[in-house]
Formats: C-alpha cells, structure tokens, sequence
C-alpha cells in the first residue's frame, strides 16, 4: 500500500491506493492474442470493446480505415492480475521493449505447461530450470513479442 504524504492544507485523512497494470498494444492482432492467453494460461476475458462500439468516433487520422472491428480497450485476468489490451493504431507494428510479465505459479507441472503453451510460436530465451531462487524458472518471448517470465516459489 502506497501512503500519500502532502501538506496538511491538501490532506483530506484518507489513504490513496496506487495501483500499476500492464496495458499491452497489440497493433491489430488483439482478438488473437486473447485467445491465445485464454488457451494458454487460462486467462479470462473480462471485458472487450471494439472501435465500432465506442459511444465517440476517434478524432480524424488516429485510425486506419477498416479499423471497426479491431479491439479498442480490453481486460483480462491471469489469476489475480488484471492486464489491459488493445489493438492500438493497428499499425501492425507490434513492439515490447524494456520489461516482461512475470508469472508465479503453484508447481512445477503447471510452470511445465503454461511456458510451453507460451512458447509456441515464441522464442525462449531461458528454459525452465533450477535457480538459487526456485525449483523452476524461465523466460520466454511469445509469438506476439511479449517477454514473459515462469516461476514456482521457492
């Protein structure tokens, strides 16, 4: 929990959560990459909105022609976590840089199954295996470009 500290002429007496999530840009490939993580790590589609469906048209310029069935604003949950999705511009230039997912899960036969599932298609930059921190640990980039990390807790 995150604690606020201002002036005394700003404090209204209640604490202020902060809360980070993830938002990846699928640049067109949205609807796709869903269903893959619904297949591969049984994740859960909570709520989905298409270009189509949004109650304002976006400003001039901002999308491609065609766009209307692509994903503007999606959320999905792998196991507590909340993670936002969308199709972007749809410029089909999909790009994660700089920071990766990581995933804790209860065995071995579960880190087994979900890095699998995650690497078809992916490239695996480090295969499950034993560390100093965990029975089984490993990292990943998926056939979208995102870099995901497996582990079970020590």
């Amino acid at each position: 929990m995150f604690r606020f500290e201002c002036t005394p002429a700003f404090y209204t007496g209640k604490e202020i959560r902060m809360n980070v999530q993830p938002y990846l840009f699928f640049d067109g490939r949205c609807e796709e990459a869903l269903a893959f993580y619904r297949s591969a790590l049984g994740a859960t589609v909570t709520m989905m909105m298409r270009f189509k469906e949004s109650p304002e048209a976006p400003p001039p310029g901002t999308q491609p022609p065609g766009t209307g069935e692509k994903i503007m604003h999606a959320s999905f949950r792998v196991g507590d976590t909340e993670v936002m999705a969308s199709d972007g511009h749809c410029s089909g230039r999909t790009e994660f840089k700089g920071f990766a997912l990581s995933v804790t899960v209860p065995s071995e036969a579960e880190a087994k199954r979900a890095f699998d599932a995650l690497a078809d298609g992916g490239q695996v930059q480090m295969p499950l295996s034993k560390t100093f921190f965990s029975p089984s640990f490993g990292m990943l980039t998926d056939r979208f470009g995102v870099m995901w990390m497996l582990m079970v807790p020590a």
